[in-house]
């Protein structure tokens, strides 16, 4: 579905925001908060106390002057989820259709792994605000003259519309490189982009028997030289790199041209026809991977976009939970990422749960941790100690024992901001607020002003909705 997106873009179509999408979130003005009998995870398991928000993130002391006091009590505070590899934020189009689909989901941050610098400029400008999702933008997207994604940026001419040809989108749209040498000769191009995060493609680089098919143009991708070179050049000017891979070899390259992260978990289809159990990954490179802590995108979910019976889907889905097994197992990093153009992280987090490697605990971790940590490494992002980010979603329920409690968010707070679709939301950030459930539960905390920071108990029956509930949505 990510080609769909940049088929509409090649369509012209990246310019013009839909009028049918959806009202946006509005945020509140930045409150400062006293959270009452919060439980919140601490990556392993819950923990217990009260917690307080300033200046957009949390403190240590309650403020002086607290505009928002809630009592939480039964309900469960969890950070926002992270999606590490998707494109339907990186043009103007994609962003009107999609991105109140992220909040909505609870999806804060996110990574765009293949933008037009171009289509990416406008959207800079939307992105990151304060009714809006974080989103890091890959625009160095580094292919062959024969690979991913030029299938769908080439066309013919036809009915009116002028031809695109390779010359028109290479170096331009994406860059092509077709050798280390070439690597060299064009790094410049790559340095002007200023993308923090440059995206390589890998697609059966093994199978050199699919080269000079003409159906099979613009499907594939670079040589493995050709990629280590990229990763040489990148890590020399400071630059990190996310490889697409298709293929266990693919993978095994990556690996020893030491990226940082892998885009993708091989073996999400057969593309040509190939055993689903080929895609199994070798221990030799899954040890390596640890080694270098090359962090791993899951994007599991990404095998509902393709047609396959249920014989073929069951055994992809096996050699799926093998792969994760042994990554999880190895201590290989994993990110969440759904490579869902349709969808969000969301997508990927119930396609994890239903595979049921990763215990709720790890899944939960990786979602709201690991991942938004590895989108933005410089920011203090999935953690509730002072200085962290006070960004937050309130659940009815509790995720370790139901991961689906997180597919329904009470309340979304984005630093120190309630989001709502009400209108009249700056009229929740006036004076001292309390609620009568808080007024009735004074906190018992170790230490007056900071978090008791002990383990909560389990929960006896469904939460009760306060404080919260007054604003949900």
């Amino acid at each position: 579905m990510r080609l769909l997106f940049l088929a509409l873009c090649a369509l012209g179509l990246g310019n013009a925001l839909a009028q049918t999408s959806p009202p946006p979130f509005k945020a509140s003005p930045a409150m400062s908060m006293e959270l009452r009998n919060a439980q919140w995870f601490d990556g392993s398991e819950f923990r217990r106390g009260s917690l307080y928000v300033e200046d957009g993130r949390f403190v240590a002391a309650k403020p002086r002057r607290v505009n928002r006091r809630m009592e939480l009590k039964g309900q469960y505070l969890i950070s926002p989820l992270g999606e590490a590899h998707n494109h339907n934020l990186q043009n103007e189009w994609g962003y009107g259709q999609f991105a109140r689909s992220y909040l909505q989901d609870g999806v804060f941050y996110a990574a765009m792994l293949c933008g037009d610098p171009a289509g990416v400029a406008p959207v800079r400008k939307l992105a990151g605000g304060a009714d809006a999702p974080d989103v890091a933008f890959v625009t160095a997207c580094i292919t062959s003259s024969d690979g991913h994604p030029l299938e769908m940026l080439l066309r013919p001419a036809s009915e009116g519309q002028p031809a695109v040809t390779l010359a028109d989108v290479a170096d331009k749209a994406v860059l092509v490189m077709n050798s280390p040498a070439q690597v060299r000769e064009k790094w410049p191009l790559v340095q002007a982009r200023k993308s923090e995060l440059i995206k390589l493609v890998l697609s059966y680089h093994e199978r050199e028997d699919l080269r000079g098919r003409p159906e099979l143009m613009g499907k594939l991708g670079l040589r493995a030289e050709v990629a280590a070179e990229i990763v040489r050049m990148a890590h020399a000017s400071g630059q990190r790199v996310a490889a697409h891979v298709d293929s266990a070899a693919d993978f095994e390259a990556a690996v020893r041209a030491g990226v940082d992260q892998i885009a993708h978990l091989p073996g999400y289809f057969p593309h040509h026809g190939d055993a689903p159990e080929s895609y199994l990954l070798s221990p030799a490179s899954i040890e390596l991977a640890a080694q270098r802590k090359i962090a791993v995108i899951t994007t599991t979910a990404a095998t509902g976009l393709f047609k396959a019976d249920a014989d073929l889907q069951a055994r992809i889905r096996e050699v799926q939970k093998r792969n994760l097994q042994m990554l999880r197992d190895a201590g290989v990093p994993l990110l969440l990422g759904s490579d869902v153009f349709t969808g969000t992280a969301l997508a990927e987090f119930r396609s994890l749960a239903a595979l049921g490697v990763l215990s709720p605990a790890e899944l939960l971790r990786i979602a709201t941790q690991d991942t938004p940590r590895a989108i933005f490494p410089k920011r203090r992002l999935g953690c509730f100690e002072p200085g962290c980010d006070a960004s937050f979603l309130v659940l009815a329920g509790h995720p370790l024992q139901d991961p689906a409690a997180v597919e329904q968010p009470l309340l979304r707070v984005k630093q120190g901001r309630i989001l709502t679709l009400m209108d009249d939301v700056a009229s929740t950030a006036g004076g001292t607020a309390d609620t009568a459930a808080s007024k009735k539960s004074p906190v018992k905390s170790g230490k007056k002003g900071k978090a008791s920071g002990k383990p909560a108990s389990k929960p006896t029956g469904r939460p009760a909705v306060k404080a919260a509930s007054a604003h949900k949505r």
